[in-house]
Formats: C-alpha cells, sequence, structure tokens
C-alpha cells in the first residue's frame, strides 16, 4: 500500500465535498440507498480501493463526530409520547437482540470456530451490538413514529449497554483470570450515577441557558457542546460515547421543537457534512481484498450467517408476539443489523489482548462490509411499504386533514417581538395539510421613519420562517388605520386565523387589550390570537387551558383545540384543560380523532371563581391559554366583562395566550366610536349594559 495520490487538506475536502454531492444524486437513480453510495464511494477512494485518500486522523475525527451526531438525531428525533407507550415493547426487542446474537455467537464460536470461551463471549458481544446506520432511511420516509422503528430503538440501547457489559466482564476474565464481580458492580453503579446526573443537570442547565441566550447560532453550539459532553462522560466511565450521544437527544428533546429554526439547523448540518463523512469513513475502513484468502473466507461467511440470522430472529419473535405485518418486521431487522463503531471497538479490545488474530479481525471487515451494505437496502423497501400501509389505515380522514387550508397572519408591528411571535405562529403550523403564513405591517403615513420600521419587522419575519424552513410572504400595506389595514388583508388572502401580540398598556385609562384589538374583534369573526410570553416557547413546562362553559357550542371549537395541541406537541409538554365537565369529553374527542399523541389532563370548573384561583396555579414557566368570547356568543357570560382587569391584576408576569374562537356569518356593521345608543343595551348579557350598573353601584357606595 502506497502514498496516497491526494494529501493536501483542501483538496481531500473538495473529494469528500464531490461525493456527498454526487454520490445520493447518481444512486437515486437506480433506486439505491444513498447510505450504500457513500459507504462505497469510501471503498473506492480509500486505502483499499485505489487510495486516493488516506484514512487518516481527519477521517478518524470527522468520521467519530459524525456517528456521534447520528445517534444525537435519532434521539433527538424521538416522539417521546410514542416512545413511552413502545417502551415495553421495546424492552423486550432489547434482551431478545442482545441475548440471542450473544448466545449465536458464542455457540458457533466454540463449535464452529474452535475458539474458547471466553474469546467466544468477547465475539458474541461484537454480534450483540449494533449501530442505527438505517436510521436516516427510516427519518427520510417518514416513519419514525412507527411502533417498529420505536422498538428498535430502545433495542439499540438495551443491546449496547449489554454488549459493552460483556465486554467488560470478558476483559477482566481475560486479565485477572477470574470474572471479576466488583469491576461489573462498579461499572453498573457509575452507569446510574451519570444517568441521573445527567437527568437532573441537562434540563436546568438548558432551560436557563435558552432564557438568556436567544440567538440560534449560540445555541445550536451550546446543544453541541452538551452532545459531546454526554459522549466524553460516557467514555470516562467505560461507556461508549455513542450512548451518551444518543442519552443528549433524548434528555434535550422538550427542548427543540421538530419545527423550530434549531432543529432545522442541526438537521441540515448533520445530513449535510457530519454523518456523510461518517458514512465515507466506514467505506475507508472496508477491505475488499480480505475475500481473497479461502481460510479467511470461511471465517467470514460464519461469522456474516451468524450476525444476520442472529439479528433477524428477534424481530421475527417481535412480530409474532405483537402482530406486527412484515414491513415492521423488516424495518427492526433493517435497523438493527448493521455493525459498526461498536463492533470495531470490541474486536479491536480482543486484537490487541491477543484474544483475536488476523482472521477474526479481517472477517469482521467482511461483516461490516456486508451488514452495511444489506442493512440500508432492507430498511429502504420495508418503509415505503410500510409508509403506504400507515397511509391507507388513516385512510380518509388523513385525505380530510390534508384537504385543510390554514392562512395565517401575523401582526408585524414591533420589531423587538415579531421574532418570538413569529416563532409561536410556525409552532402551529398545520403539517398534514397546507398552511400559508402572511406577516403584515400596517403603516398610515409614508414617512421614512414608518418605511424603515415597516422593512425591519418584515425582514424579521421574514429570517425567522427562513430560519425554520417556512416561507413568509411579507405584507407592507398602506391603509387607513391598522384594523382598517387587517380587516381588508382578512378578506383579500381568505385569512383563516389572526396572530398578534399582546397590547402593552400606554397609560393608566388604557384598557387591558388596547382599542384596535378591541375594534378587530367587533369587526371580524375569524379566530383572533393574542400571545405574551416572557420566556422562550421551547422552555414552556406546561400549557394551561382555560375554556368557558358553553365553548363547545361555537363553530371555531375544533379549530382552537387543534391549534393549542399541535403547539404542545412540538413544545413536547403537558397540556391542562381546565373545564366544565360537559366540554372535556368533545376536547378528548377532537385529540383522539387527529391522533396528536399528547398528555392532556383535565380539571373540571365550575364557574368564574375557579378562574380567579388558578393564578395561584398557573406557574412562571406555564403558558396560560384562555378561551374569549365575543359579546352574543353562545359562549359569552357577562362576567366576562371583567376579564381583561383580571388579567392584569392576577396574570400580569405570566406568559398568557388569548384566544377567540372563529364564529361562522356576518360580522355585525359597527361604528368607529363607542356610543351606548348603538348597542341593545335590554340584553343581560351587554357589556355596556354591566359597565353602566358596576358605575352606579360605585356611586351609591361613595353616597
Amino acid at each position: 500500500m502506497g502514498a496516497p495520490l491526494i494529501t493536501a487538506p483542501v483538496q481531500i475536502f473538495f473529494i469528500v465535498l464531490v461525493i456527498i454531492l454526487f454520490a445520493p444524486l447518481l444512486l437515486n437513480k437506480l433506486k439505491i440507498p444513498h447510505i450504500i453510495g457513500m459507504i462505497a464511494a469510501g471503498v473506492v477512494i480509500g486505502p483499499y480501493g485505489f487510495n486516493v485518500l488516506d484514512n487518516d486522523s481527519s477521517f478518524a475525527i470527522f468520521g467519530q463526530v459524525g456517528l456521534l451526531y447520528l445517534m444525537f438525531l435519532a434521539g433527538l428525533e424521538i416522539d417521546m409520547y410514542h416512545l413511552r407507550l413502545n417502551l415495553r415493547r421495546g424492552l423486550l426487542f432489547g434482551a431478545l437482540t442482545l441475548l440471542i446474537p450473544l448466545v449465536f455467537g458464542i455457540l458457533t464460536s466454540v463449535y464452529l470456530l474452535g475458539l474458547d470461551w471466553t474469546t467466544s463471549m468477547l465475539l458474541g458481544a461484537m454480534y450483540a451490538s449494533h449501530t442505527l446506520l438505517s436510521y436516516p432511511v427510516a427519518a427520510r420516509f417518514g416513519i419514525t413514529k412507527a411502533p417498529a422503528v420505536l422498538i428498535a430503538i430502545v433495542g439499540t440501547i438495551i443491546a449496547v449497554i449489554g454488549a459493552l457489559l460483556v465486554l467488560a466482564a470478558t476483559v477482566s476474565i481475560r486479565q485477572e483470570g477470574y470474572f471479576n464481580v466488583s469491576a461489573i458492580g462498579l461499572l453498573a453503579a457509575r452507569l446510574v450515577v451519570w444517568v441521573v446526573a445527567l437527568l437532573y443537570l441537562y434540563p436546568r442547565i438548558t432551560r436557563y441557558f435558552f432564557k438568556k441566550y436567544s440567538d440560534k447560532v449560540t445555541q445550536y453550539v451550546f446543544v453541541l457542546v452538551l452532545v459531546f459532553l454526554a459522549a466524553c462522560s460516557a467514555q470516562l466511565i467505560g461507556l461508549e460515547p455513542v450512548l451518551g450521544a444518543f442519552f443528549a437527544g433524548l434528555l434535550l428533546n422538550r427542548y427543540v421543537p421538530v419545527g423550530s429554526a434549531l432543529m432545522s439547523s442541526i438537521e441540515f448540518v448533520g445530513n449535510a457534512l457530519f454523518i456523510p463523512y461518517f458514512l465515507i469513513s466506514v467505506g475507508m475502513m472496508i477491505n475488499l481484498r480480505v475475500f481473497g484468502d479461502a481460510d479467511t473466507l470461511g471465517v467470514a461467511a460464519v461469522m456474516i450467517a451468524v450476525a444476520l440470522a442472529s439479528k433477524w430472529l428477534p424481530a421475527y419473535l417481535s412480530q409474532r408476539i405483537y402482530g406486527f405485518d412484515v414491513y415492521s418486521r423488516s424495518v427492526m431487522f433493517g435497523l438493527t443489523a448493521a455493525h459498526t463503531a461498536v463492533a470495531l471497538a470490541v474486536v479491536s479490545v480482543g486484537y490487541r489482548l491477543q484474544m483475536f488474530d488476523e482472521r477474526i479481525l479481517n472477517s469482521t471487515i467482511a461483516v461490516i462490509l456486508i451488514t452495511c451494505a444489506i442493512a440500508p437496502m432492507i430498511t429502504s423497501g420495508a418503509a415505503a411499504k410500510l409508509k403506504v400501509r400507515m397511509l391507507e389505515e388513516e385512510g380518509n380522514d388523513d385525505v380530510m386533514r390534508k384537504t385543510r387550508v390554514n392562512n395565517t397572519i401575523i401582526g408585524a408591528a414591533n420589531p423587538v417581538t415579531v421574532g418570538a411571535l413569529v416563532e409561536m405562529a410556525l409552532l402551529m403550523r398545520n403539517e398534514r395539510g397546507s398552511h400559508n403564513f402572511y406577516a403584515l405591517h400596517v403603516r398610515n403615513d409614508n414617512s421614512t421613519a414608518s418605511k424603515a420600521l415597516s422593512m425591519n419587522a418584515l425582514a424579521l419575519a421574514r429570517k425567522t420562517g427562513s430560519q425554520a424552513d417556512v416561507a413568509i410572504e411579507t405584507l407592507d400595506r398602506y391603509d387607513l388605520n391598522t384594523v382598517t389595514g387587517l380587516l381588508n388583508v382578512i378578506e383579500e388572502r381568505d385569512i383563516t386565523e389572526v396572530m398578534l401580540g399582546m397590547h402593552q398598556r400606554a397609560t393608566v385609562i388604557d384598557s387591558f387589550f388596547g382599542s384596535k384589538i378591541e375594534q378587530l374583534l367587533r369587526s371580524t369573526n375569524k379566530m383572533v390570537l393574542m400571545a405574551r410570553c416572557y420566556i422562550p416557547v421551547n422552555t414552556i413546562t406546561r400549557v394551561v387551558v382555560w375554556v368557558p362553559a358553553g365553548a363547545q357550542y361555537e363553530t371555531g371549537f375544533s379549530r382552537w383545540v387543534r391549534a393549542v395541541s399541535r403547539l404542545t406537541r412540538q413544545i413536547g409538554c403537558r397540556i391542562i384543560f381546565c373545564s366544565p365537565a360537559e366540554v372535556q369529553p368533545l376536547i378528548r374527542g377532537v385529540i383522539y380523532a387527529e391522533n396528536y399523541g399528547i398528555r392532556c389532563e383535565f380539571s373540571t370548573t365550575e364557574g368564574w371563581d375557579d378562574f380567579i384561583v388558578m393564578s395561584n396555579r398557573v406557574l412562571d414557566d406555564d403558558l396560560f391559554v384562555v378561551i374569549g368570547a365575543r359579546p352574543q356568543s353562545v359562549s359569552y357570560r357577562a362576567e366576562m366583562t371583567e376579564l381583561p382587569s383580571f388579567l392584569q391584576r392576577y396574570f400580569s408576569r405570566n406568559n398568557i395566550m388569548m384566544i377567540y374562537p372563529e364564529q361562522f356569518g356576518e360580522a355585525p356593521v359597527l361604528t368607529s366610536f363607542t356610543d351606548p345608543l348603538s348597542s341593545d343595551i335590554g340584553s343581560a348579557s351587554s357589556p355596556i349594559l354591566v359597565r353602566l350598573r358596576q358605575r352606579l353601584l360605585r356611586l351609591k357606595s361613595r353616597k
């Protein structure tokens, strides 16, 4: 093996980028997973191929980073709700995919390869471990929430931890001549302490950092620091770094919403650079010349057969136990069949301790080659059919969901708050249907300052949307006033919901909502949302929703339930509905029919007094959502005239979202000024009548 053809750093990086660019493009035409293309390209350009590039420290570093990034993404993209639902089944599958390869590996190594029992245990640990090499294939087909994928992920955790414990036990026997129980117990104790420490520290550190620093680049670097801190600490206690990266992904899952700009950045960098680098580095380790030796070829054939059969059998047994279809079985097998990093670590330890000879080492390379080639192909073929099956099971309801059209207009009046407002609106977007976003700034003069303010606010709205890979159409409108401009855009763009920032009181006599919002509520029947958040949305711990009696009779009932459910699903927190008993079954019905998979709780409220009591129950890190009602609507009560003053008095320091549900029908024509004679003062629910009565009572009390 001579010197590589290319050694200059710039040229090396150029060759890698060319492979990352063209390998998927070429292989997609041949219906071959791009993962195989990356590995095959690594074989061709590596030291065992045409020796274009050397498998030097740069590939070792970037390859290891790519593997950790892959495991981190797997933990980050897991739907924690569905993971909990499939946790018990995943534990059983993990036990099967650990014990069956371990037993098969020991028996075949002793009776077919003629190895001693200690060496056979170490080789069995290699069979038991695996890498989620095919996870990007499952993610690309959109089946990461399928039970088969979640079960395979849980099984990976169990298998890798078990394989590492067997590795530690085998090394202890080899070095000390006997099984050191205390060493294994110490490793298990360190594992428990490590898990507890990360469970306690990571959520607190993350919430503090995200509250203090909102810059997305800073947050991205912070996330990577936590990932590699977990990987390094796992390595220090005797575990594989991949476990630390995966566990960090699980812990940060709650604080990186799937639809957020931060998640888009993490996925982009990983899929564009680090993960392809890892796949290429795997290919560069593969030596095809090992198949030239007949003795090595025989050992390799046995090891490949054991590696594939021992991973297929747990998938088959799990399919029979849980009644899965053949596609789910193939997905579980494809995700757990590939052997890369942990297998190399196990064999490297055995080779260093002179437990394995070159035949076993080269045969392990052959196992890596075959399993890395087969696993993505099996996963790709089964994932496509499983996705079709999932769509068929959703049936007509899913077709109806995908035909829904949402048009949201976001008020971009203040450049300081527009970014957070857009981010919250994006977290509530309907991903199953069509959802269009518009950012609107209305001005009533053509001064330079007014134009600059509008351009700045709209540019920030576009930037926030682009960071989350969502297109936002910006509208700079010159109109008579803000409300008139909003109403005109609502009609022109067929707007379904209006997202505004909460009004800031300018004077003592100013109302809580402000005259503009009050006029807007009187002039449109569309759903209006007003939000005020003192903390980043992804650090919210609970969503508490207060629902008035009769809310189920409003025409926009299901729309606001879907909106807050989508927000809760993105944040990954609990949602608590405080509502009358008769409303709760209907809320449940909407959530379960849409299959949102969120943790929802219900608290029964009886009247207005319960709303005041909630001021002691809503915490600073909660989002308090209040469902309002327009006058003369079904759910409107006379007490709601006091709602703005109660919010100002008891919830001034809380994160609040006010939602006025959509109402069908023509909006009433109202004058632009307050005239007591223009309203029905004979109505018992008239807000003007209530105010007049309150003033009369105050005058009598003073007298």
